[in-house]
């Protein structure tokens, strides 16, 4: 009943705009009749408000197996690379400021894990730059292609792991303060957790923002 109750709305819409109605009117008209306003303003960002002797729809979203492909290991290399950035700064705050609890072997470890960290930055890095500049490029060649349903959900999806790491790197700091366990070594690692989600939280943010007033 609800694909049908849209489709009539659409179908409306469309007749509507094809008659000579003006968007405001149509608008008002579906309001009065009871249309959720969400609704009512969805349909009529289905065309493009173009000088047309008929309805213009724009471009809808779209899957893209090969895109899928792309933005799949774009997003992977991003996560690989910044856990690995952490796993190695953690490693030199260690070095910098040891603790004498912990065991022989523990430290002993950190030079094969900070080897790992190197190695999965120096790999994972450059192929995340070229991939985004790949997909940056043919954005900018064919606009269109940001519609991309895989590049929004990996978007939304990314920003939603980065602000849930903010939020529990800020709740294990509150809780060292109040416990008074927070140490020069503590407060290192809590930024360098909040400077790199922060980052990818930011851009990412401030893409989707450029991107919609573009539109």
């Amino acid at each position: 009943m609800a694909n049908t109750g849209s489709q009539e709305l659409a179908q409306f819409v469309r007749d509507a705009l094809a008659s000579g109605q003006d968007r405001e009117s149509i608008a008002s008209a579906l309001a009065a009749a009871g249309w959720p306003d969400a609704l009512v303003a969805d349909a009529l960002a289905a065309y493009a408000d173009v000088p047309f002797p008929v309805p213009v729809p724009r471009p809808r979203p779209y899957l893209s197996a090969r895109e899928a492909f792309l933005y799949l290991t774009l997003f992977a290399t991003l996560y690989i690379s910044a856990f690995q950035l952490g796993s190695l700064l953690f490693d030199l705050i260690n070095r910098a400021w040891p603790d004498p609890a912990d065991p022989a072997w523990q430290v002993a470890r950190q030079a094969t894990s900070m080897r790992w960290a190197m190695a999965s930055i120096v790999v994972a890095f450059p192929v995340y730059l070229f991939l985004a500049h790949h997909l940056s490029q043919a954005m900018a060649r064919s606009p269109g292609k940001r519609l991309s349903a895989v590049r929004r959900w990996l978007t939304y999806l990314t920003l939603f792991i980065a602000a849930c790491v903010l939020v529990g790197d800020l709740i294990t700091l509150v809780h060292a303060l109040l416990s008074g366990e927070l140490t020069l070594r503590f407060a290192l690692k809590v930024g360098v957790v909040a400077m790199i989600t922060g980052g990818i939280f930011g851009w990412y943010l401030w893409d989707l923002r450029n991107e919609e007033r573009e539109s």
